[in-house]
């Protein structure tokens, strides 16, 4: 088990290894849209213009060419800062914000921004290009930090939601390698037990010592077909049960009784294989089993619940043991249903209480 469990977390750490080559060599797929991109480039000039449109004389030209050479601005910024974010090095990833890249794509701005200032002094010669120089280089910091810090967000975010999905994926893979571990989950001690019992009644001629053969084949024929599915029928859980109870009388010879009170429409309800069976097996391992005073193990069906109950005689060093058995099914009804088995100990009676499970409940 623990062999198992150490190549479980071993496929986790590769899994999540898998994930973070998977996102660096997918930093590319994060993608604007054409639209978002040319419709807010268009806006920002506009807006740019304002001002212009708002001065006592107004000239139609220089708002047209200002509106023009911001929206190329922003346009070419868009595009500058989704290769500077989307071709993150491993070295930039490891903090939230790659200065070098903010530095870089805050010089590229400044450069290009002196480029169109450039142009619109050579369209329009009258106007005085150094306080015109000093406020579109402003603007276009501001334009371009505002590109940058958009685009990494969107992006961390795009790698928060990847990792996230994957993670989950991963914690579903291992649940449910945990829950094929509980399903095959047969205690060897059982084994054991009962091959000392048939070579004890082999030596002494029992003539029962064929039937619990036949049995004890049954009970393992049972455990392989009962793995396949998740849940059986309980009228099937009880066939594995009266195997397993006809090992144990064999042994014990009459130390317990089994008292079976469930009805028809309970037999057609579903159950997790081995769930009976490891009930039972907890109440014989834990408690004294004895000729003189057998232990008496009843199943009963109360308040839509499958009951199995018996009276507490804990052997010595058994007093805060809840048995792998009980471990066992608790993981399974909370795996498989989300639901949670009731344990009711009031020091003189010990019982279990397992939800019905109906066949359209469970489809």
């Amino acid at each position: 088990m623990n062999r198992i469990s150490l190549n479980l977390a071993a496929r986790s750490a590769s899994k999540v290894s898998r994930i973070a080559a998977y996102i660096s060599m997918n930093q590319r797929k994060l993608k604007i849209s054409p639209v978002v991109v040319w419709s807010s480039s268009i806006v920002l000039g506009l807006l740019s213009s304002v001002p212009q449109i708002a001065q006592q004389h107004f000239n139609i030209a220089e708002a047209v060419v200002n509106a023009g050479l911001t929206s190329s601005f922003a346009l070419a910024m868009w595009y500058v800062n989704i290769y500077m974010v989307t071709h993150r090095s491993e070295r930039s990833r490891k903090q939230s914000v790659s200065y070098r890249k903010l530095i870089n794509t805050l010089l590229i701005g400044v450069a290009v921004m002196f480029g169109l200032a450039w142009i619109q002094q050579l369209i329009l010669s009258h106007i005085n290009f150094g306080p015109v120089m000093l406020m579109v280089e402003v603007r276009g910091i501001l334009i371009n930090l505002v590109c940058y810090m958009f685009l990494h967000l969107l992006q961390q975010n795009y790698e928060n939601q990847y990792v996230n999905i994957e993670l989950e994926r991963i914690k579903s893979d291992n649940l449910g390698a945990q829950y094929e571990l509980l399903k095959q989950q047969v205690n060897p001690h059982f084994l054991f037990n009962s091959l000392n019992t048939l070579k004890a009644m082999v030596e002494t001629g029992d003539r029962e010592a064929v039937d619990f053969i036949l049995k004890l084949s049954n009970f393992y024929r049972f455990t392989l077909e009962s793995r396949k599915h998740d849940l059986i029928h309980v009228s099937d859980e009880l066939e594995i049960v009266k195997a397993y109870l006809f090992l144990q009388n064999a042994r014990f010879e009459g130390g317990f009784t089994f008292k079976d009170e469930l009805n028809a429409d309970i037999l057609n309800t579903l159950i997790p294989p081995f769930t009976l069976q490891l009930l039972v097996e907890n109440c014989i391992k834990h408690n004294v089993v004895s000729i003189d005073k057998p232990l008496h193990i009843r199943l009963y069906a109360a308040d839509d619940n499958i009951v199995i109950e018996n009276p507490i005689r804990l052997k010595t060093g058994e007093r805060n043991s809840l048995g792998v058995g009980l471990k066992n099914i608790q993981l399974r009804y909370d795996h498989l249903l989300g639901k949670q088995i009731d344990i009711v100990n009031d020091g003189n009676l010990f019982q279990i209480k397992l939800p019905l499970i109906y066949e359209h409940h469970h489809h």
